[in-house]
């Protein structure tokens, strides 16, 4: 089946910067927030340091303010780069024995949070250890005592 022409001419025409494409009708500042590693405060003092207008859309820039904005991104670790720079961090924390490696080899909290209650993100879900209510309790007593006759 046939796209229609509007779809496929917007395809055509997005913006692909550090391998991620950006909506046309989205504002450059919001767009940049789309590659991983720039957040909204890195994406406006990128803009400004250019000299870019950040309410501009991603459709009305320049191939070579694209062009500035790639090159400026390239001296920054972005999306795969920085990917690998944190589990080289964390892999190096746990290599050396330090507390947080241990914990981050563990899957427990590393930045000193509680885990006697609450953690429940890195420790999963609940497991009810001893705590038996004593339908059950009588229940499972009862099939232990058929089993033995």
């Amino acid at each position: 089946m046939q796209k229609p022409p509007s779809q496929t001419a917007t395809r055509l025409n997005m913006a692909r910067i550090a391998g991620i494409e950006l909506n046309d009708n989205w504002k450059v500042d919001f767009a940049l927030t789309r590659i991983k590693g720039l957040g909204w405060p890195l994406s406006t003092k990128l803009l400004n340091s250019l000299g870019l207008d950040s309410k501009k859309r991603v459709k009305d820039l320049t191939s070579d303010e694209v062009a500035k904005i790639s090159a400026k991104l390239d001296e920054m670790p972005i999306e795969g780069e920085l990917a690998r720079q944190v589990r080289g961090n964390v892999q190096r924390l746990q290599t050396i024995g330090s507390y947080r490696g241990i914990r981050h080899s563990r899957g427990l909290p590393v930045r000193g949070q509680r885990t006697r209650t609450n953690a429940r993100t890195k420790r999963g879900k609940r497991k009810t250890v001893g705590a038996f209510k004593k339908e059950i309790l009588s229940k499972m007593s009862e099939g232990k005592t058929e089993e033995k006759k």
